[in-house]
Order: C-alpha cells, then structure tokens, then sequence
C-alpha cells in the first residue's frame, strides 16, 4: 500500500438541517488496496461516511480529500435499485450512457463486467426472472463497468440468506484480487466484518465516531479453513468487545 491514503478524513463533524448531530470529530485514513469495514449500531453514521467520501453531502466541520479525483468510485447500496424494464446488459450500461460513452465502448465494458460477476448467461434477463444474490451481482457488475479504483459498499448483502452471503463474500475477495480495488463497507455483521477486512473500524453514536480501529490479521487465502480456524474466531471475539463498548458509550449518551 502506498504511504499517502487514497481517502482522507480529518474531524469531521456532520449535522442535519433537522438539528440531528450524525458525526463528530470523525477521523479516517483509507489506503489504496486496503479493505475497511465500518461496523456500528444503526444511526451511527456508517453510511454518513460513505457519502461523504463520495462527495454526496458535504461535512459540516473538517476535511475529505480523495486522491485520484480523475477516476470514478463506485458506489453499491444495500437495494440493488435495478430497473425493471431494462435487462441486466441495460442495467449495467446505464451508467456508462450517462457517462455519454458510445455503444461500441460500452459493449466490452459491459461483457467484461457481466464475467467479473459470473453473469454472462443472464445479460439478457430481466431483475424479475433474477435471485435476490443475482440481483445485487447485476448492481456490484454496474458499479465495476466504471473502473473504479475505489468502491463503497453500503451492506449490500444485508437482505440476503447467509449461504448466499458466504457466497457473495467470496466472490467478492476474488474480485478485489483481480481488479485490485480498495473497498469500504458497511455491515452490521460481525463475522462478515472480520472474514473481508484488513480493518475494522468499530462506530458508536451520538454523535458517530471511532472507538476502534483493528487490524485484521488473515491467511492471502480466506477461505472455509478461516472460516472455522482459531484466528478467525479469535478476532471475531475482540471485534465483538469493541462493539459491545461502542453499544455500552451509545446507551450512557443517551
């Protein structure tokens, strides 16, 4: 990883017109090729975050810096917001149309990202003759036919069952490996934390802010044998403290 991060957030304060303090004195470095996840109780601000780095709203208080402006990021929400009308090649044209990218670049973009996700045979498929999992592959393909160098992902697998999940972290391994990506995610889950992440960083609320940034120690391989290894559990296990600290400082502030 590079010395200088990719994404810089330096005390970021976020309040709503509605009065709502969403973070405080919110710092975080994001390097390029790493994997991060925010872990917090609901209303933490995890995906305040997201949006800021995105350049969705803007902060109240501090500073985000992203490096490589010139390329885009893609972003993935927990709603595949797909639209129905067009098939899954329509659907993950669409950004690159609105990007005013011709046809004749756009049809390999679309192919190359159709195979990264393992959707091929479905390009010509419509969202309602799709899986829930083949529906959110049909929104992470969209987000890769921009070639992004970073990609936030707001719990995207939140909705789906937990063999299709398993599933879709693999997959997702696999493709920051291949395209080399560096990621943020958001997660409620403890356990999907730990088996994607270099870090987790653990939130609390009231305002958001960090109350632990932890290292992820894991094999270059995470698989079934991680999955079910004393390590995994291990950091599962110091994960899980640091958000029952984050709960404990969300109740005493409320």
């Amino acid at each position: 990883m590079s010395l200088a991060p990719l994404v810089s957030l330096r005390n970021i304060a976020k309040r709503f017109a509605n009065g709502t303090e969403a973070l405080r004195g919110f710092s975080l470095d994001i390097h390029e090729g790493g994997f991060v996840s925010l872990l917090g109780p609901s209303g933490c601000g995890k995906s305040t975050v997201l949006r800021l780095i995105a350049g969705l709203t803007d902060p109240t208080e501090g500073t985000v810096t992203r490096t490589q402006q010139d390329r885009p990021l893609g972003f993935v929400f927990q709603d595949p917001t797909l639209m129905p009308w067009r098939t899954v090649r329509g659907n993950v044209h669409l950004p690159l149309r609105l990007a005013g990218i011709s046809k004749t670049l756009a049809i390999p973009r679309i192919e190359a990202a159709l195979a990264q996700v393992g959707l091929q045979r479905f390009a010509g498929s419509y969202p309602r003759q799709l899986s829930g999992g083949m529906k959110m592959r049909v929104s992470i393909a969209r987000a890769l036919v921009m070639r992004p160098t970073l990609l936030l992902m707001d719990e995207p697998f939140a909705a789906l069952d937990e063999i299709t999940r398993a599933r879709l972290n693999d997959d997702l391994l696999q493709l920051r490996a291949s395209q080399r990506l560096t990621i943020v995610f958001v997660t409620h889950s403890v356990y999907e934390s730990v088996f994607l992440s270099d870090r987790v960083v653990v939130m609390a609320q009231h305002p958001g802010r960090v109350i632990a940034d932890i290292q992820i120690e894991a094999p270059e391989i995470r698989d079934e044998a991680y999955r079910t290894g004393e390590l995994y559990n291990r950091q599962c296990r110091h994960v899980s403290a640091a958000l029952r600290t984050a709960m404990h400082e969300q109740d005493v502030a409320a």
